[in-house]
């Protein structure tokens, strides 16, 4: 049976299940990646380490963010190939993103290795962090290209319709750290860089069997490489650079809500902390579903179905919507429990608890703007996506969550944020409704 699923035809909802599902099960290990590092940093190292690998994380997290922004052009791409049928369009193309990203991360990695510390002031990074920090940056960086390759392969199959394949690269990254940190933290006594070894080696294995795995059994068109067209190289940056501009505005504007959280203490701080921990779960089927519409969506506009592309849009927004209901009323009922589980301080817990209640009944509008976005992405609309977020990060969400708290109290954070999840939904669905990203054509 194959693995590629064909959205140009079938049942909608059936594909949007069946297809989501194992997505959001490897963004669910890709939290729990991050979450058991630093879990065995801090526990085994102590609380400095913790410190000086949170600090090199935000670089690596940037740099990672423009990746997924370049990955979400390789679904918008590979899909419309797919979606045509034209087979040798999707190895061309396949070809060009291996070249142009391994290219990249080449530079990156080199950039990262040399200016890690001028990098790491700039983050006012603490004296008794920096050395631990710039290790754990430098061996990152020097692994770049495994986090690049691991991700582009994941992205590649889920555009031609493999979303399974992909949770095997990933179960075998998180279990191998788990494994790995330990050993190389303590059993070999080499500390944060010892962590930083584990994370590499786990996504270098992953990436190396997933390279044998997609080749073996010809999942996707992977070649030896060669030198791409220059038209196919610009098409790339052309819609790569806006999307991956998105990923950054999404970090900078999340810095800034942060600026309105310190304004109202350090237990505010910590419960907006660990709300956001559970926020990452909860809104894992939202981001899920924005993944699912690229590729569906892709593939039926590279065809030209746009009844059924309406049909991806509208079934996908249902289905956002029950999905993030039903999440709210189990926020309502453990908000307090979840919140606890990451800090005991009374004033934060209560804080944290009151603000995932009050944002719960929120989260569907959201979610809207995920799947919208999403369809508008598989266009190739990426300057319109990014003109998007910067509305809802820095005309919305910062200011409102800065003007609603000055008159509400802290309790005003959470109403801000989420009365812009609101609008932000409102101008996703009329530049749906209205723009004019259909007539957008990134192949002639």
């Amino acid at each position: 049976m194959s693995r590629h699923r064909d959205f140009t035809n079938g049942n909608i909802w059936v594909d949007l299940f069946y297809f989501s599902s194992p997505i959001m099960l490897a963004q669910l290990l890709q939290v729990s990646y991050q979450f058991i590092d630093s879990l065995w940093v801090g526990n085994l190292i102590g609380a400095n380490a913790l410190g000086a690998v949170n600090i090199a994380g935000t670089v690596i997290f940037t740099v990672l963010a423009f990746i997924i922004g370049i990955n979400n052009t390789t679904l918008t791409v590979l899909s419309q190939q797919k979606g045509k049928g034209n087979e040798e369009g999707v190895q061309t193309y396949v070809n060009a993103f291996v070249v142009t990203l391994s290219a990249l991360a080449i530079v990156m990695g080199i950039l990262g290795f040399i200016f890690a510390r001028p990098i790491l002031l700039l983050l006012g990074t603490p004296d008794t962090m920096m050395p631990e920090a710039i290790a754990y940056l430098r061996i990152n960086a020097i692994g770049i290209l495994f986090l690049v390759g691991y991700n582009f392969i994941s992205t590649a199959l889920r555009a031609v319709g493999d979303s399974k394949t992909p949770l095997q690269f990933v179960a075998i990254a998180v279990l191998l750290n788990i494994g790995l940190d330990p050993l190389f933290i303590s059993v070999l006594d080499l500390g944060v860089q010892g962590a930083a070894v584990a994370t590499i080696l786990s996504q270098g294995f992953s990436f190396v069997y997933g390279v044998m795995f997609v080749i073996k059994k010809k999942i996707i068109p992977l070649k030896w490489p060669t030198l791409p067209l220059w038209s196919e190289v610009k098409l790339i940056l052309n819609l790569g650079i806006p999307s991956g501009l998105q990923m950054a505005v999404i970090s900078a504007g999340a810095a800034a809500i942060m600026s309105v959280v310190t304004s109202h203490g350090e237990a505010a701080v910590a419960g907006y902390s660990a709300a956001q921990r559970l926020d990452s779960l909860f809104l894992l089927p939202a981001h899920a579903l924005g993944a699912t519409v690229n590729s569906m969506a892709g593939q039926n506009i590279g065809v030209g179905k746009w009844d059924r592309v309406k049909q991806i849009a509208t079934y996908s927004v249902i289905y956002n919507t029950v999905m993030m209901l039903l999440f709210a009323g189990l926020i309502v009922l453990f908000a307090e429990f979840g919140i606890s589980l990451f800090i005991q301080e009374e004033a934060a817990v209560q804080f944290g608890a009151k603000y995932l209640i009050i944002i719960a009944f929120f989260y569907p509008f959201l979610g809207i703007n995920f799947v919208l976005n999403g369809i508008v992405r598989a266009s190739g609309a990426m300057y319109q996506i990014l003109i998007l977020n910067l509305l809802s990060f820095w005309a919305l969400r910062y200011p409102l969550a800065y003007l609603f708290s000055e008159k509400m109290g802290e309790d005003g954070i959470g109403y801000g944020i989420g009365v812009s999840f609101m609008l932000s939904s409102v101008i996703a669905f009329l530049y749906y409704r209205f723009g004019k990203w259909r007539d957008k054509r990134i192949f002639s």
